[in-house]
């Protein structure tokens, strides 16, 4: 079957896409009429996960069931966003099922902590720079050329997912803190960088979102209910991921152009 998307449909590539925040911004693209390259690691449980990681990854099955759940409209890619080769080669294949690339969004991330900044080893800090930072680095050299050399530049958007974070300094995170800080300046570089070509560049900054990376920070913290950390924010509960994918859909589309070079808090009003 010719999957490829008329010009007038819009395709992204969206990294960390078999669960959470990822997963729910593939849902909302796909219902706004996007086709998707879905990317994720996979790395379960499995040897491949970065050092540190105390918490299983996303499954191949969780990523391969976003073709089923949109046929002909999502393709699947396995890749660890640390592999900028194997990341350009994700990219192509936007272009090659789709025939072009308008949109990418670099959500995938990792966390670790639980220790102070002195009592952090070494390869854990490692680990958040090469998958929340490099990874981030990684999926915009693979995604920009193509959208800078697809049909319509002016329309195309970079969007990552940076964090509450990325602004704040938060209790045993720091090397976490670290890594979304540097999103956010990475962000605010490529924006400048892109300056009179129509592509833009944004970050968007979640505050304590329902997803598996929450619990793992909630363990971090010992705490026995996820649900402690809705009295950090305004809302007085935890966002949904699809409350954070809408506005990362917003983010992605023409009408988001005036946001370029901006961070983008989904927060619900992040206070601590």
């Amino acid at each position: 079957m010719d999957t490829k998307a008329p010009p007038e449909h819009r395709v992204a590539l969206v990294t960390g896409a078999a669960r959470g925040i990822g997963r729910a911004t593939v849902d909302i693209l796909c219902g706004q009429g996007y086709s998707v390259v879905a990317v994720d690691s996979c790395a379960g449980e499995g040897p491949n996960r970065p050092a540190g990681v105390g918490y299983p990854l996303a499954t191949p099955e969780e990523l391969s069931s976003l073709e089923l759940a949109y046929p002909g409209r999502v393709v699947t890619s396995m890749t660890d966003v640390r592999d900028v080769e194997a990341m350009g080669r994700a990219a192509l294949l936007a272009v090659d099922s789709f025939g072009h690339l308008d949109a990418a969004v670099a959500c995938a991330a990792v966390i670790i902590g639980g220790q102070p900044q002195w009592g952090t080893p070494q390869a854990h800090f490692q680990t958040l720079l090469d998958v929340d930072v490099v990874g981030v680095w990684n999926t915009a050299a693979a995604t920009v050329p193509m959208m800078l050399n697809g049909p319509n530049p002016h329309g195309c958007r970079f969007v990552a997912v940076a964090s509450a974070a990325g602004t704040r300094g938060l209790f045993h995170l720091a090397g976490y803190n670290a890594a979304k800080h540097a999103v956010v300046g990475l962000v605010r570089g490529l924006a400048a960088d892109l300056v009179g070509t129509g592509v833009t560049a944004v970050a968007v900054s979640p505050g304590s979102t329902d997803t598996a990376m929450l619990k793992a920070t909630a363990s971090l913290y010992g705490l026995a209910d996820v649900e402690e950390f809705a009295s950090s924010q305004l809302v007085q509960r935890l966002l949904r991921p699809h409350e954070v994918a809408a506005t990362i859909a917003f983010c992605c589309s023409p009408d988001g152009a005036a946001l370029n070079g901006s961070v983008v808090e989904a927060t619900g009003g992040f206070t601590a």
